[in-house]
């Protein structure tokens, strides 16, 4: 499944903060972010650019946009699988939809790694999103280990596979996949746009198994690891590739804002 409609795929620019920046320094970034890509004359209609902020900014950032109109979207970077009861530390998909959340992260390889989240978990993660009009970025990747043990799509493959088995109406589901190889994140080591178009080339094929191929033609696969504004035009020629989740260079507005501008790079 290596032909799809590019053209038809707004890409997406997602910068996620992770455990960064308090309320009042997100409100400044946002700020700024904002008036920088507003004064290049980003094309908001050809580039959705959004930012992931911790949980205590999000109010922040909510009332920001609302209130100025800017147009950039926003998300969480967790969501509980449960809508409500004793769990305690848990954010329910409720809360977030309540705070206009466009997005959510689920399954990112820190969540992985540090909480031992399983496949089976970020799915439910992921339906617990769509229920409630929330859109889940489901983040896969490989660890140097699992890339020379059984090559780079490998993992990727099966943990989207088993998140999409979690979602009861698969069908009619609204997702974005992350492809993040793992030892690329904070590296400095970016995949090759050629290695990350053969990984989406997989990941789309698991996509029409799943939701079917109009589906998957619509869905959107974005690279993270390493990315820069550098390097993000090279991806972003791939015809798998539809956007980035950024990591590190999403804290610097001067650098995120030339990576939402991939488009004016020669010949994007």
């Amino acid at each position: 499944m290596a032909v799809t409609q590019k053209a038809q795929r707004i890409p997406l620019i997602a910068g996620n903060w992770k455990l960064n920046l308090d309320h009042l320094q997100s409100i400044a970034f946002v700020q700024k972010l904002a008036w920088t890509l507003q004064d290049a004359r980003l094309d908001f209609r050809k580039v959705e650019v959004a930012v992931f902020p911790p949980f205590t900014d999000l109010r922040s950032v909510q009332s920001l946009i609302a209130a100025d109109h800017f147009p950039i979207v926003f998300g969480a970077q967790d969501i509980s699988e449960h809508d409500s009861g004793a769990y305690t530390g848990e954010v329910s998909g409720a809360f977030l939809k309540a705070l206009d959340c466009s997005y959510v992260l689920v399954g990112h390889s820190e969540r992985r790694t540090y909480h031992h989240e399983t496949n089976e978990q970020v799915g439910a993660k992921a339906a617990a999103a769509i229920r409630h009009g929330v859109v889940p970025i489901i983040c896969v990747g490989e660890t140097a280990e699992d890339l020379e043990a059984r090559g780079a799509s490998a993992v990727p493959v099966e943990q989207l596979t088993v998140a999409l088995e979690q979602l009861a109406d698969g069908a009619g589901a609204d997702v974005v996949v992350a492809y993040e190889p793992v030892w690329a994140i904070g590296s400095g080591q970016a995949a090759t746009p050629e290695q990350a178009e053969s990984v989406a080339i997989q990941l789309r094929a698991v996509l029409a198994d799943a939701l079917g191929p109009e589906a998957a033609d619509r869905t959107r696969i974005l690279y993270g690891g390493s990315v820069k504004s550098g390097n993000i035009a090279s991806f972003l020629r791939e015809p798998n590739v539809d956007g980035a989740l950024v990591g590190g260079a999403s804290l610097v507005v001067d650098e995120f804002a030339k990576i939402a501008r991939f488009q004016s790079h020669v010949g994007v």
